[in-house]
C-alpha cells in the first residue's frame, strides 16, 4: 500500500479497549504494509500518543472507557497536524455514523469486519486529499 501523501510507509495508531481486537487490527494493517506507531486502550492515552506521534491514520473505537471515541475524534481533528480517522464500532446506528462524520471522521467500519473490509476502508481514506 503506497501513501498518496508521499511518505514511504503510512503510519497508524489504534485506540480500542478490546485487547484482542487491537492486536487483530495491528496485525491486519502491518500485513497490508502500514507501520504501527502504537495502540491504546483508553481515549486519553490515544489522544496523548497521537499528538506526540502524528500518525497518518488513527483507528478509533466509539465506545471507550473515559473519553468516548467521539471525544477522541474531535480532539484529534483539532490537532495542528490531524490524522485521518477511521471510526470502528459495533454500534453503527445512522445517528452515530452521522455524528462521527460531522465531527470529521474520514470513514466508519462496523464490527465485526473482515481483514479485506478494514484494508479497503483504510486504503480509501489514504487516497483522499
Amino acid at each position: 500500500m503506497s501513501d498518496p501523501l508521499g511518505a514511504s510507509k503510512p503510519t497508524f495508531y489504534v485506540v480500542d479497549d478490546d485487547a484482542v481486537l487491537r492486536k487483530l487490527i495491528l496485525g491486519i494493517l502491518r500485513d497490508a504494509g502500514l507501520e504501527s506507531i502504537g495502540a491504546a486502550a483508553t481515549g486519553e492515552e490515544g489522544m496523548r500518543d497521537c499528538k506526540d506521534r502524528s500518525p497518518t491514520i488513527a483507528l478509533v473505537d466509539i465506545n471507550l472507557p473515559g473519553s468516548s471515541g467521539l471525544d477522541v475524534l474531535a480532539n484529534l481533528k483539532s490537532l495542528r497536524k490531524p490524522p485521518r480517522v477511521l471510526m470502528v464500532s459495533s454500534e453503527a446506528t445512522l445517528e452515530r455514523v452521522k455524528t462521527a462524520m460531522t465531527l470529521g471522521a474520514d470513514g466508519f467500519v462496523v464490527k465485526p469486519f473482515t481483514a479485506a473490509k478494514l484494508i479497503s476502508a483504510v486504503e480509501t481514506i489514504l487516497k483522499k486529499k
